[in-house]
């Protein structure tokens, strides 16, 4: 996959119509936004756009839209915010079409530096169908030029992520990234594609099926592999130990063993843990109060369920940390939304935090991670992709990035 994309400094917008493909996909609570950390990361890009002169349309998806257009899920919120941010009105097109007329009639009356947002896209029905033609045919018709600004929704090869930039090109317009995107090609892209060695690589997580191709794929690229959280103990079993009632998923043993023999073959170090945090019963709710018990894995009890990895594990991974120029991480060590199950997670996190090399975050329950913990502003990069993140580990081609424009 080419990642060297044209971005909005390669271009030249004044005067025209710039469609942005952000990421509004913000939480909700009765009708308030909750989190705005997706509507300031699409800002900078916003900005130099209108500072250069461009009308700019943006769009966006928020929700699951799982039964028709509904205002609870509607884009009217964020245009409330932007408009605040931006220090401008933003025109909401309120139009469940998304594409109809009255975003026609929104489009033509700009003036350059106006910002106009449009519906939902997915009110417009399922995106990546056979619709998904005629509407990607529509956004292209609103505009010059398209700038995808939507990592978390790159991995989706939907009208207004792909589908728009087939048309965009037909009629000569570019197809260009903005400067999140750019943001994680840079770090998530090159640090898997081009490391700076030693390169290591966490992995954790509740499942081993969720991470099937990621571990396959950074083998082949980084020098160690680390494997905590709840999928550490299907390796686990695979090597012969007692697991107790941890988590396992049986149909991946031989997989595990597969990766164990891999790793072996091409002299990768893959890390698992010596000792485990052990719980009688899984806390209910998830945060309650909850005795622990710390045993080596070779002495693990059949009644007992591994909940994150014990301090050995913990200061031989944060060991493995410390001599890396590049770190990729993502899933949690450990229950971390229990306090008393954070501290592998925590430990990991405290590790990258004092480390002087590249440190990126994969998007997900990793990010939330190290920004509950405090340590968010000690990382190289935090994604703002989950399962987008997950499939540039895979080595997958993501659409939004491949439909973007080579320099």
């Amino acid at each position: 996959m080419s990642l060297n994309k044209k971005s909005v400094d390669d271009i030249n917008v004044k005067g025209k119509r710039v469609l942005v493909r952000c990421d509004f996909n913000v939480p909700l609570k009765e009708g308030k936004i909750t989190d705005e950390t997706r509507i300031n990361a699409a800002l900078p890009t916003i900005q130099k756009l209108l500072n250069d002169g461009g009308k700019v349309i943006l769009c966006s998806h928020l929700g699951k839209v799982k039964n028709g257009p509904n205002e609870g899920e509607s884009l009217a919120p964020v245009a409330a915010r932007l408009s605040e941010k931006l220090g401008k009105d933003v025109n909401f097109v309120s139009d469940y079409n998304v594409t109809g007329e009255a975003a026609t009639k929104a489009v033509e009356a700009m003036n350059e530096g106006d910002v106009v947002l449009l519906q939902n896209t997915r009110f417009r029905g399922a995106e990546e169908t056979k619709n998904g033609e005629e509407f990607s045919k529509e956004l292209a018709d609103l505009a010059d030029v398209y700038v995808c600004d939507a990592f978390g929704s790159s991995h989706r090869a939907h009208a207004s992520v792909a589908g728009v930039t087939k048309f965009i090109r037909a009629k000569g317009g570019e197809n260009v990234v903005g400067y999140l995107m750019q943001k994680e090609i840079d770090f998530l892209g090159n640090a898997v594609e081009n490391p700076v060695r030693p390169f290591v690589a966490i992995l954790g997580g509740a499942k081993v099926a969720d991470k099937l191709n990621v571990i396959s794929n950074l083998l082949e690229k980084c020098d160690t592999l680390i494997i905590g959280g709840g999928m550490a103990y299907t390796f686990l079993k695979a090597q012969g130990y007692e697991i107790g009632k941890s988590l396992v998923d049986d149909t991946k043993l031989d997989y595990c063993k597969e990766m164990l023999e891999k790793a072996d073959k091409l002299g990768k170090k893959l890390l698992l843990p010596v000792d485990s945090v052990t719980i009688t019963d899984f806390p209910n709710p998830i945060d309650a109060k909850v005795d622990v018990e710390v045993y080596d894995v070779a002495n693990m009890p059949a009644d007992r369920e591994g909940c994150d990895i014990g301090p050995k594990t913990a200061e031989m991974y944060a060991d493995a940390v410390k001599a890396a120029k590049t770190v990729v991480w993502n899933g949690p060590m450990g229950v971390f939304e229990n306090p008393t199950l954070a501290a592998g997670t925590v430990a990991v996190a405290k590790a990258l935090a004092e480390t002087d090399a590249t440190t990126i975050i994969g998007g997900g329950d990793s990010a939330a991670a190290v920004n509950q913990l405090g340590f968010g502003d000690k990382m190289s990069h935090i994604s703002t992709g989950g399962g987008a993140s997950l499939e540039f580990l895979e080595g997958k081609e993501l659409p939004g990035v491949i439909a973007a424009d080579d320099k």
